[in-house]
């Protein structure tokens, strides 16, 4: 397993004075940069081989968020590859070693100029020592879509939003779709399901379904096809 320490910082919480839920997956997916950039086979890495490790979906299970100024340890771990994919594990926790968030996510690698999935070196496999799933009650990678829709207005991807591999970060889609959700719900689970890429200048169209037990949003292009689907329950 990788870890990193780190603290809470005040731009990172939201009004209760807590990480906010798209906080966490921040904090998840640098600290897998931050494995890969030191195993050799970061950011620069890939870019220079044409590849990409793309993510797929998320299941994020939040336990306690941390307030502002908390001390919090940040592990991840690679967990299964499968041809093109890989599933990678993360765990927060603070410093009782008490789990205030845990995720399980799929990703896929792929070639970058023809968007295709390719299958990864066996050493860029072996270099991530892979260790036991964690027990967790896993999710299926697919988010089922409710038949009734609420319309939102459309939101235009902004020059901030886009990371180096070109396109919006991953993050942002969750950021996006919590910042539709009522005040002061409590989320005790997100999952993503990331269907395709928008780039700058593209409009993200929002629908959101409010069910008995979760909350769907899906983001859309003007087609009413997702690029991505967050579901918060």
């Amino acid at each position: 397993m990788y870890t990193f320490d780190s603290k809470i910082r005040y731009s990172e919480t939201d009004t209760t004075g807590k990480l906010a839920v798209p906080g966490v997956l921040n904090y998840f997916q640098d600290c897998s940069v931050f494995q890969s950039e030191e195993l050799g086979v970061g950011v620069k890495y890939l870019a220079k081989k044409k590849r990409a490790w793309i993510l797929n979906a998320w299941q994020l299970v939040i336990e306690h968020l941390p307030e502002e100024c908390e001390k919090v340890q940040v592990g991840t771990w690679a967990s299964g590859f499968d041809k093109f994919h890989a599933s990678r594990n993360f765990t927060m926790k603070n410093e009782k070693n008490e789990m205030l968030a845990y995720a399980n996510s799929i990703w896929v690698y792929v070639d970058t100029e023809s968007g295709h999935p390719v299958k990864p070196l066996e050493s860029e496999i072996e270099v991530y020592q892979m260790e036991d799933p964690l027990e967790m009650d896993y999710q299926p990678r697919k988010i089922k879509m409710p038949k009734e829709w609420e319309e939102r207005e459309a939101i235009r991807v902004k020059h901030d939003w886009i990371d180096s591999n070109h396109h919006v970060n991953n993050n942002l889609y969750v950021k996006t779709a919590y910042n539709e959700l009522p005040d002061h719900i409590n989320i005790h689970q997100v999952r993503v399901e990331y269907k395709k890429q928008a780039v700058e200048g593209d409009a993200l169209y929002l629908r959101i379904a409010k069910e008995e037990s979760r909350i769907v949003v899906a983001l859309c292009d003007e087609k009413k096809k997702p690029y991505a689907v967050v579901e918060f329950q």
